[in-house]
C-alpha cells in the first residue's frame, strides 16, 4: 500500500481537490483506493456521496476524530489534512504517509503560509532524514501569467522537490458537483487534463515503492 498524504496549513490551496483526484485516478486505474477525510468540513466525504455508483468505487473514512486502519486490500490511501494543520496532528499524520504532496497557490499569502509549513515538517525526524518524500505541486496556475513566473522564482527559493503544475479550470469544480473527477471522463478534453497529473501520480508511484526516477533505490 501506498498513502499519500496531500496538507499544507493554507486553507483553500486545492488541498481536497488534490485528494479526491488522486483518489479517483487510483481507482480508475482498478486498485483498491481508500480516500481518509481529517477535515472537520468532511468536503472529501461529501464528494464520495454525491460520487455516482457508475464510477470506481472509492471507499471513504471519517479521520477527523480519531484515525483508523484502511481495509486490507488497500493498496491506495490518500488522506486529505485539515486546514490549520500543526503541531501533534502534523507529526501523526506524517508518520502515516509514505509520501508527502503540498500544494501551494500563486499567491503572496499561499507562499508565506506555505514557507512556515515546510519549516515546521522539515523539523520532524523522519522529513528531514529523507524517509519521507515530499514534494510541492503548483496549484490552479495560469500560464504564462505574472503570478505563474513568480510562484516558479519561490519554488526555486524553497530547493524543494518540484512535481509539475496544475492548470486552473472550472471544469475541476464542476466535477466536484457530481462527486467525480476528470478521471471518470473519457474525451479528448479530459485526456489533456489528466496529463497535466502524470508528473504527481508519477512521482507518487515511483517515491510510494522506493524508487527514485523509475529505478530502484
Amino acid at each position: 500500500m501506498i498513502s499519500v498524504l496531500v496538507a499544507n496549513s493554507k486553507g483553500g490551496c486545492g488541498k481536497t481537490t488534490i485528494a479526491t483526484n488522486l483518489a479517483a485516478a487510483f481507482a480508475a486505474g482498478g486498485l483498491p483506493t481508500v480516500l481518509a477525510d481529517t477535515d472537520r468540513q468532511r468536503s472529501s466525504l461529501g464528494w464520495l456521496e454525491a460520487r455516482p455508483d457508475t464510477a470506481p468505487p472509492i471507499t471513504g473514512m471519517d479521520w477527523v476524530k480519531s484515525t483508523k486502519k484502511p481495509p486490507k486490500d488497500t493498496e491506495r490511501l490518500i488522506i486529505d489534512s485539515p486546514a490549520a494543520v500543526r503541531g501533534k496532528e502534523t507529526k501523526e499524520l506524517v508518520a502515516m504517509a509514505d509520501v508527502i504532496v503540498v500544494p501551494v497557490l500563486a499567491s503572496a499569502f499561499d507562499q508565506g503560509a506555505t514557507r512556515e509549513f515546510l519549516g515546521k515538517v522539515r523539523e520532524l525526524k523522519a522529513v528531514r532524514k529523507n524517509r519521507k518524500p515530499l514534494a510541492l505541486v503548483r496549484n490552479r496556475v495560469r500560464s504564462g501569467s505574472r503570478a505563474a513566473a513568480r510562484l516558479d522564482m519561490f519554488l526555486m527559493e524553497l530547493e524543494t522537490r518540484d512535481v509539475g503544475w496544475l492548470p486552473d479550470r472550472a471544469i475541476y469544480n464542476e466535477m466536484a458537483w457530481r462527486g467525480m473527477s476528470i478521471f471518470d471522463l473519457d474525451s479528448l478534453q479530459a485526456e489533456t487534463l489528466q496529463r497535466d497529473w502524470v508528473p504527481l501520480i508519477r512521482y507518487i508511484e515511483n517515491e510510494g515503492f522506493g524508487f527514485a526516477d523509475g529505478e530502484p533505490s
